[in-house]
């Protein structure tokens, strides 16, 4: 059996199998078995969830952290991806959005969520890139001005 063990500062939260549980002090936890959990500084708040990756990772997110709304957000995340595969022409993210795809059906959630977040620069490229050409395009001039 593999153990686990994650060392966490004063006041830092950790969301464990849908616990969240904040620590008063530096503290070391040792997990004996499989767990699902995601440290406090992987937590997307609603209001970062900006871009579509980023959306996804949220909704996927939710399964991890609320259980009780798990199905609520598999039947999203269903709804999410097949729009996302068909906006994306970059292989790179549609091959990892595939992938996270399996990874959520599987129950492996955490990694699911550590392939998105892997997927961020990518995307960041993108949209920087995009965010050049609208700027770069000409205005054209209405006729008769």
């Amino acid at each position: 059996m593999t153990t686990l063990k994650i060392s966490l500062k004063a006041n830092e939260k950790i969301y464990v199998n849908g616990a969240v549980i904040k620590t008063d002090r530096k503290v070391t936890l040792e997990f004996l078995n499989n767990v699902q959990f995601l440290l406090e500084n992987h937590v997307l708040q609603a209001e970062d969830a900006h871009t579509p990756l980023r959306q996804l990772y949220f909704t996927v997110q939710i399964m991890l952290i609320t259980p009780d709304n798990a199905n609520d957000a598999r039947q999203l995340f269903g709804q999410l991806l097949p729009k996302l595969l068909n906006s994306f022409t970059s292989e790179r993210i549609r091959a990892g959005l595939k992938h996270v795809e399996e990874l959520v059906t599987n129950g492996q959630v955490y990694d699911a969520l550590k392939e998105i977040r892997a997927l961020y620069p990518v995307e960041d490229e993108i949209m920087t890139q995009n965010n050049q050409l609208a700027r770069s395009e000409p205005v054209t001039a209405i006729a008769g001005e």
